[in-house]
């Protein structure tokens, strides 16, 4: 394993650490329009299709026997479920494949042909064959908290994200909306960088979702105002 270099900000420099694993890099990634490939047609490549769907992937399933529940999911949408063995041609142009099927063999000769061609792999329950990992995920609305275990324990993931749901609402959600709402704005109107800091600041804190939360979005509307007015006269 190579070592992970960190910045150590009491030394002021870099320093290698042997024993620590690589971390990943944690990312939202844009799949709207774009080609993604799932080898596989049971239930766990279903479920991998349903979150690829979700985000707006181009899906294409590749598998010998393709279960209902796979062409139930894909009926009316702009997946394309293809009844064939695997071939790597089936990867071209793809941004990311994740391979659900039951043969380990085939399974590891799917992650080499996606190493081969540089894009994303996704082996399912081989964190070992995988580049990234799929997180469990907390949606409101707009607003996505993402659980991940680099592959380690997706219960504890799971676990984790039903406490987590519990405590974020669909209200963290609909407040979030009336922030973006907002924010172009507010970087259209107040000047200085750190105004917009402050009136940022001001209008995310706990003070103000417990506002909303408390006088409804009408009047949380009305002292945003105040708060953006009052940063705009003092720039």
């Amino acid at each position: 394993m190579a070592p992970c270099r960190r910045f150590d900000i009491a030394a002021g420099r870099l320093r290698e650490y042997n024993d620590v694993a690589m971390a990943k890099y944690p990312i939202f990634l844009e799949l709207g329009g774009r080609r993604a490939v799932v080898i596989g047609g049971g239930s766990v490549a279903v479920r991998k299709a349903q979150v690829l769907l979700n985000a707006g992937a181009r899906l294409v399933v590749v598998a010998e026997r393709i279960d209902d529940m796979m062409k139930a999911l894909c009926t009316g949408t702009n997946a394309q479920l293809v009844k064939s063995r695997y071939s790597k041609n089936y990867l071209t142009g793809a941004v990311l494949a994740i391979a659900a099927t039951n043969n380990r063999e085939l399974n590891k000769q799917i992650y080499k042909d996606c190493q081969e061609l540089e894009m994303l792999c996704n082996v399912v329950d081989v964190p070992d064959l995988c580049d990234f990992f799929v997180p469990a995920v907390v949606k409101r609305g707009n607003l996505q908290i993402a659980i991940g275990t680099d592959g380690h324990s997706p219960a504890y993931a799971g676990h984790i994200r039903k406490k987590l749901e519990k405590i974020f609402t669909e209200k963290h959600g609909q407040f979030l909306a009336e922030l973006e709402a907002l924010r172009k704005r507010i970087i259209e109107e107040v000047p200085g960088a750190t105004d917009r800091k402050a009136v940022f600041g001001e209008l995310v804190d706990d003070k103000s979702f417990e506002h909303f939360i408390e006088n409804g979005p009408a009047a949380w509307r009305d002292r945003a105002e105040k708060i953006v007015s009052r940063h705009k006269s003092s720039a």
